[in-house]
């Protein structure tokens, strides 16, 4: 994971997961990418035995450490944000060897590789507004004159980072696209306009091994800003799943199980699917606070059942 020193405890859901691990006895170890190496093949890493507490002033300790291979974990938790950049493939590529030697990796390394998490929804069209990839400026303006209102993103990035709307006419949109794409360098993800983004919010449905979680956030971008993402200081509000939602968690959540992405975090506006969040899904802690569930446990309870399946008579940790 990042840092746990910067994290927001109150709100963080790897530390939900940590408390969750330590609620049931499993022995938790913490690990960093620059604590992750392959030697020989093999993959090992240091791993800093830690203690969590649900606290907002001390959530962490460290109570000692070791160097040794990642295979001899029952399973490990990838939950490094975004960039998805070349450093977090390698991370997947050492991870893909602990699986390879007995460790299981939720979620799956190579999945995790396939499945980026605004392109992904290509292979779900029929939930889909419209959209396009492209590195072409031109290609982007037509598909602007097309539908008159747009949204354009990076397709590595999270939290509403370098997420712009371009209106039909707007003077600015060649400097944006040309920010956007470095002048036709790199791709990037265009969508039509979901108007519904700012009475309904963005809304984030939970998958647990491809089910989804009764109840979810929608995040409602705050006045003078079109982004429905919390760290860009959007409100959170609870819904439960529509007929709709389900509907597209129905269509999504067969082919995220096939994966082995077990948590997963899809984002809806409107009528449409617009993101599958595969890397490190947050909102739990918010959809807890609001429905007093424990989607924690649910997680575990998961987890749990796959590792019982894959193993016998080896506590967890």
């Amino acid at each position: 994971m990042d840092p746990i020193a910067s994290i927001h405890p109150e709100k963080d859901t790897s530390l939900a997961f940590m408390l969750e691990a330590q609620l049931r006895g499993w022995e938790i170890v913490y690990m960093e990418m620059a604590d992750l190496f392959l030697r020989d093949g093999r993959a090992e890493a240091r791993m800093r035995y830690v203690k969590v507490f649900n606290d907002v002033n001390k959530w962490f300790e460290f109570t000692g450490e070791e160097y040794g291979p990642l295979g001899d974990l029952d399973v490990i938790l990838m939950r490094k944000d975004p960039p998805f950049d070349i450093e977090f493939i390698i991370a997947t590529y050492i991870l893909e060897r602990a699986e390879a030697e007995g460790a299981l990796v939720v979620n799956n390394p190579r999945s995790l590789r396939d499945a980026n998490e605004k392109i992904f929804t290509a292979w779900f069209p029929q939930c889909c507004p419209p959209s396009l990839l492209t590195r072409s400026v031109t290609a982007v303006q037509t598909f602007l004159e097309t539908h008159g209102k747009i949204i354009v993103k990076p397709t590595d990035k999270m939290g509403g980072k370098s997420v712009y709307v371009i209106a039909k006419g707007d003077p600015n949109t060649r400097v944006i696209l040309d920010e956007i794409t470095g002048s036709g360098q790199r791709y990037i993800q265009a969508q039509k306009y979901i108007p519904e983004i700012e009475t309904s919010g963005d809304k984030r449905i939970i998958l647990i091994d491809g089910i989804p979680v009764d109840y979810g956030i929608a995040r409602i971008p705050s006045e003078g800003d079109h982004r429905g993402n919390l760290a860009a200081g959007a409100k959170a509000k609870g819904f439960e799943l529509t007929e709709r939602d389900r509907w597209i968690c129905k269509q999504v959540g067969p082919a995220l199980k096939e994966h082995g992405l077990l948590f997963t975090g899809i984002d809806v506006i409107g009528d449409f699917l617009t993101e599958i969040n595969v890397t490190s899904p947050t909102c739990i802690r918010e959809i807890d606070q609001i429905y007093n569930t424990h989607i924690a446990a649910m997680f575990f309870d998961a987890l749990q059942n796959i590792l019982q399946e894959k193993q016998s008579g080896k506590k967890p940790k």
